[in-house]
């Protein structure tokens, strides 16, 4: 019988799933409790921007968990989503703060548009 557990845990720390921001910046965590007491106590930091607009609310944070599907290339770390409206939902997401504000800004403008097509 050929056992293969210590090449998947060798695969799986080949790339982290877990972040923290370190002034600003994310930084892998492997320790899933440090992890999870950071996460718990810094909302205020991983918020990137609200913004209302009428009902909606668009909102782009830093998730702080990998949401990439592949072991190559950056990590996903930052959403915006949309609450309420027709685009209620949507969502994009992003492997820098830069993208995530500029997407972000996208994003308001695309509520703007659509919010004036219906007023």
């Amino acid at each position: 019988m050929r056992c293969t557990h210590g090449k998947r845990q060798k695969e799986n720390h080949m790339r982290e799933h877990k972040y923290i921001l370190v002034n600003g910046q994310p930084i892998p965590e492997p320790d899933s409790i440090k992890w999870a007491m950071w996460f718990e106590n810094s909302l205020k930091e991983r918020i990137v921007e609200k913004t209302q607009i009428g009902g909606v609310e668009v909102s782009t944070v830093f998730l702080g968990l990998n949401h990439s599907f592949s072991e190559t290339g950056l990590p996903i770390l930052w959403e915006t989503m949309v609450f309420g409206g027709p685009l209620d939902g949507e969502q994009e997401r992003y492997t820098s703060i830069e993208a995530a504000k500029m997407g972000h800004a996208e994003m308001v403008e695309r509520i703007k548009n659509e919010h004036g097509r219906n007023a």
